[in-house]
């Protein structure tokens, strides 16, 4: 076996000098040379990713697959001695450090569709929800025409924020439309009463309601307003790299190994508080995870 990682490492290496002048490298190829893997993270993406108050480390589901990913490189290349860093990454620039190579993969809660897929690529995804509402316990609202008039926030670069536009362009509602930098923020502006609602994932928006100081004076209301599969993105044009990816992903999945880590994260308490989320694996991502694949119909 360490012959075989020795020949994997060699002809890694030596496909990284024959690369034409100019050309970037491949993650394999980076990694085999003595690079590091690195991961993007997000700051408040519960309980995909997102940082413990209580250690400031970022932690979460999607970060616990990439591991798992992280482990696979490790034995292509060889490198059992690889490091992983870690990158905080937003809304608005999370596309952009995958596409300028500043980061290997994008562990949170990101909407693979065609948009995207132009400029970055996407694995199997891990998860499968839509745009609903959050609003106070005490409000009215229970679906997105009962805003009109009213204020309604987003997050910065979010597939939710392109839905809300489209829906209050094509149905006239009325509704002024804003833009936080981030999910705790939206949040914090629905409490405040700066924004009547906060339209997001409703999986984010249950896991940010639980991490407030009182979970029960917010509500999720409202129809979904989009599907969206949530996947973990990776560069574009590495195809040597994604294949690595999706095979260990289909394997999770297959093997069904990804379901402790899915029953870790949405149905055992979390951290900081040790709250629990009580969302069971549902239908659709069931349904999908029969057939995995990274072609999603979006």
């Amino acid at each position: 076996m360490r012959v075989q990682h020795w020949g994997i490492v060699a002809s890694l290496a030596a496909s990284c000098c024959l690369a034409a002048p100019g050309a970037q490298a491949s993650v394999l190829e980076r990694i085999a040379a003595g690079g590091k893997l690195v991961l993007a993270y997000r700051e408040s993406s519960v309980p995909f990713s997102y940082v413990d108050a209580q250690t400031g480390k970022p932690v979460g589901y999607a970060l616990d697959l990439c591991l798992r990913l992280a482990d696979v490189v490790r034995k292509k290349t060889g490198r059992k001695d690889m490091e992983v860093e870690y990158l905080p990454v937003t809304p608005a620039n999370r596309i952009a450090m995958i596409e300028e190579g500043k980061a290997d993969l994008e562990c949170g809660s990101t909407t693979n569709n065609a948009e995207r897929r132009q400029k970055v690529a996407f694995t199997i995804p891990h998860f499968i929800t839509g745009a609903r509402l959050l609003v106070k316990a005490a409000s009215t609202v229970d679906r997105v025409e009962d805003l009109q008039g009213k204020k309604l926030v987003s997050t910065k670069g979010t597939t939710p924020l392109k839905a809300a536009e489209q829906a209050n362009r094509e149905r006239l509602l009325g509704i002024t439309l804003l833009e936080a930098p981030d999910h705790a923020k939206a949040v914090e502006m629905v409490e405040k009463g700066e924004a009547d609602a906060f339209v997001m994932d409703d999986v984010l928006l249950y896991g940010l309601a639980a991490g407030r100081p009182d979970p029960k004076a917010l509500k999720v209301v409202g129809r979904f307003m989009t599907t969206e599969p949530l996947a973990i993105m990776l560069p574009k044009n590495d195809p040597e790299f994604k294949k690595l990816v999706d095979e260990e992903m289909r394997r999770l999945i297959t093997s069904r190994d990804i379901y402790p880590v899915y029953d870790k994260w949405f149905l055992k308490p979390i951290p900081p508080g040790n709250t629990v989320l009580n969302l069971p694996v549902s239908y659709l991502l069931r349904d999908f995870w029969k057939y995995p694949t990274d072609q999603v119909p979006f």
